[in-house]
């Protein structure tokens, strides 16, 4: 029997031996080894047989307490690292007290107005040790800062924090709509943070370039491709022209995919994505291989998830995350069944954790490295995929980048989301449970929580902080963001510096929009 890259003896659940990397001659240039340019077969030479990837479960419930205690609960059955769902005026910038908050005060995540929730979200959990992925955009900047501001009173150094700001507010325009502030002032925050972790925070993700939002509102996947490398290449151009070397943020930077249901089309897309990102990094900024290779985390699509015959979305999900680690993900999270009707239950959660565990240590599929590789099948979707990506990326650099063709990409997805729906009500796409095999059900039972009662208690929170404060110092502290604002300043150690004052988030984004005004979509 042959040893595998990690020296360790695989075999399947029959006893028969497996190679670590199957090989028929020299590779073409289009495929490479697993681990090298243009990386198609793998970003690593070992893949899973050297390290699994990292098991991740979205969670944000109502208050930090709330959250904190699924997360504890989530780390004791083996998750591996943190994702954090904020709440919708967490994402637009408001406080829990503001009147644009009421009604929506912890609904869709956990709503942190200041270090105070910070502190409460991850107590007993030790940052040094755990990796964080945080989902927000337009108010990322300052949600950094809490983190950082946190890090740094509990003595941690910021060398030490490993995780990622999703920060990639190009698709809240383009299909998600949690954006503030115009596309310039906004696409100045996000190199902001990118230099200020460079030099501050090395081993933090700068930004998760999104296709994940793109593909739920409706892309296809070559769309979500492409639009999701226009962005990508879009903030690159915007780190260059701030200052900073390709070569050292590059491979920072990370990004986050769907996985929907058709596996080997899935599969040959995240194969297509990698060979693709590093063929566009290296034509057109000649960066050094370290900085091509496409580092993704992925998850499973809440889109495809049915509220009718909910138990079949534990299948659905199963597939998609299998597609996931058969296309070389480095981090996944895998939805639960009920996240169609509702929060999901505790019961819920392990499962799709165990879905992932499941696949890691009894399916088969991490013991060799791109187990489908020289499949007619998977080797002809990579190229289609890749090739219909392309012509998108054409298009869109003719209308003069991301930044300029957000109304293009837009009404694509809008189109493309449009020919499914009717598919779907024509009944020439299947959907079991909606369109075919339909069976008469009665009502689930929804456990939501109190969010009355949660609203309330969360304002008084945010009160106790605001009065236990000295505001004149708060004044001072805001003057010095409005300052960098108006100045070249990197804004994250003045926001470092209010958050450790106890300046709100609300009170941060009122300054930027003073300063910088708001998006206007018409």
């Amino acid at each position: 029997m042959r040893k595998g890259h990690s020296g360790e003896e695989r075999l399947t659940g029959s006893g028969l031996p497996v190679e670590a990397v199957y090989e028929s001659g020299p590779a073409p240039e289009e495929l490479g080894a697993p681990g090298s340019f243009p990386f198609t077969r793998g970003g690593h030479p070992s893949m899973y047989r050297g390290r699994l990837w990292t098991m991740r479960q979205y969670a944000g419930f109502g208050t930090a307490e709330d959250t904190n205690r699924r997360y504890k609960y989530l780390l004791g059955q083996g998750t591996t690292g943190l994702s954090v769902a904020f709440d919708l005026p967490t994402q637009m910038g408001y406080d829990s007290d503001h009147p644009m908050a009421e009604g929506e005060v912890g609904r869709v995540g956990v709503a942190i107005d200041s270090l105070e929730d910070m502190e409460v979200l991850f107590h007993d959990i030790p940052l040094a040790d755990v990796s964080t992925s945080m989902t927000i955009n337009a108010t990322a900047a300052i949600l950094l800062a809490f983190y950082v501001a946190l890090a740094d009173e509990r003595g941690i150094p910021r060398e030490r924090l490993r995780g990622t700001v999703q920060n990639d507010v190009l698709k809240e325009y383009i299909a998600r709509g949690t954006y503030i502030y115009p596309v310039e002032p906004s696409l100045r925050l996000v190199a902001d943070v990118m230099a200020f972790c460079g030099s501050q925070v090395p081993q933090w993700n700068t930004i998760s370039i999104s296709g994940y939002h793109m593909r739920e509102a409706g892309a296809t996947a070559p769309q979500e491709l492409a639009f999701t490398f226009a962005n990508g290449l879009e903030y690159v151009e915007r780190a260059i022209d701030a200052g900073l070397d390709l070569a050292d943020f590059g491979p920072r930077l990370s990004f986050f995919f769907a996985a929907h249901n058709d596996v080997l089309e899935e599969v040959g897309k995240f194969r297509a994505g990698r060979r693709l990102w590093a063929r566009l990094l290296k034509e057109r900024y000649h960066a050094p291989d370290k900085a091509c290779r496409l580092r993704f985390h992925t998850q499973t699509g809440g889109s495809t998830l049915t509220a009718q015959q909910p138990l079949n979305n534990v299948v659905r999900v199963t597939l998609q995350a299998l597609s996931a680690v058969l296309g070389g993900t480095q981090s996944l999270h895998t939805n639960s069944f009920d996240e169609a009707l509702a929060l999901p239950s505790e019961e819920s959660a392990l499962l799709a954790l165990r879905t992932q565990q499941i696949l890691a240590h009894e399916s088969g599929v991490t013991n060799t490295v791109d187990p489908l590789a020289g499949s007619y099948f998977v080797e002809a979707l990579t190229d289609a995929v890749e090739s219909q990506a392309l012509e998108y990326l054409h298009r869109i650099d003719e209308l003069g980048g991301a930044a300029k063709a957000v109304e293009f990409m837009t009404e694509e997805i809008h189109k493309a989301a449009y020919r499914f729906q009717l598919e779907v009500e024509s009944g020439d796409r299947t959907v079991v449970g909606v369109n075919s095999f339909v069976e008469e059900e009665t009502d689930p039972e929804i456990h939501q929580p109190d969010y009355l009662a949660l609203e309330v208690s969360q304002k008084a929170s945010l009160r106790a902080v605001k009065d236990d404060r000295d505001s004149d110092v708060i004044h001072r502290a805001l003057a010095e963001i409005r300052a960098a604002a108006k100045s070249e300043r990197n804004l994250l150690p003045p926001m470092i510096a209010a958050a450790k004052l106890r300046a709100t988030l609300g009170e941060i984004s009122e300054v930027l929009r003073e300063e910088w005004g708001t998006y206007d979509q018409g």
